[in-house]
Parts: C-alpha cells; structure tokens; sequence
C-alpha cells in the first residue's frame, strides 16, 4: 500500500513516474534532510538555554513552508500522511522535542516531498521516470541547501 499511495504522490505533485526502488532513495531522503533539520534546531535550543526542542527553532524556509501547505492540498487526495508519520520518525536527540514539534514531523516530511518532487521538474522537465543520475543531482542540491 505505501509503494501505491508514494507512486500516486509523485504523479500528482509532478507528474512523475517513480518505482519501488525509488522508494528506498526517497525514506532515505526524508531520513537523512529530517536529521540535518533537527541538528540546527537543537544547536537553536542549546544556545537559547533550552532541552526542548520547539517548533521554531527548525529552519524553516519560506519555500519549504510553501511546500508544506502544497502537501497539505495534496494529502487530502491522496492521504500519505500515515506513510510519512512512519518515514518522520523523531531522529535520536539528546533534546526532547515538544508536542508542536513531534505532530509537525509529518507535514515537514510531506513538504520535504513536494520541494523534492518540484526539484526534479526544475532539473529535468522532461523526464518523467527520474533515474540515478537525476535522484544524485537532487540529493546534492538538497545537500547544499539543507
């Protein structure tokens, strides 16, 4: 069922055609931008003499929050919010992180989702199954940027 709904997703964020493959390079995107997330927000709490991480200490930028409220419209029509509640699971922290901040973790994921869908149209307008060399491009520029 998740390949399914994550298959669905991709199609309509981008009209992207992705495999079960793509699957596992996509857990380990969310993994791995989720984690770089949360070490500047625990470095934000550290230096505001904080052991909780709250909401406002992610770096959250203007495009990411746009692509935030673009996953919002789409999880009405296709409901990835249970697969990503699996895929944000809370990064190991020696931080607490408060309610705000847990129940966000999904809808950060959901945008990290559509930045990543957008990015690949923005890279390669016309492919349509994104191969290796596409998903290697995309990591880098989340890489630089995140």
């Amino acid at each position: 069922m998740g390949v399914v709904k994550f298959q669905r997703f991709f199609r309509a964020a981008a009209g992207l055609q992705v495999d079960r493959n793509d699957l596992k390079r996509y857990a380990e995107f969310i993994d791995d931008k989720i984690y770089d997330l949360f070490v500047v927000a625990k470095a934000s709490a550290k230096a505001n003499s904080r052991d909780v991480i709250e909401s406002w200490d992610l770096p959250i930028t203007a495009g990411l929050q746009q692509s935030i409220h673009r996953f919002e419209k789409l999880d009405e029509e296709i409901e990835l919010q249970p697969l990503l509640d699996q895929l944000a699971a809370r990064p190991p922290l020696d931080l607490a992180l408060s309610e705000d901040t847990e129940r966000r973790l999904p809808l950060i994921a959901g945008g990290l989702s559509v930045a990543l869908a957008q990015t690949f149209v923005t890279i390669a307008p016309k492919v349509k199954n994104p191969g290796t060399a596409e998903w290697s491009v995309v990591f880098e520029i989340f890489h630089l940027l995140l």
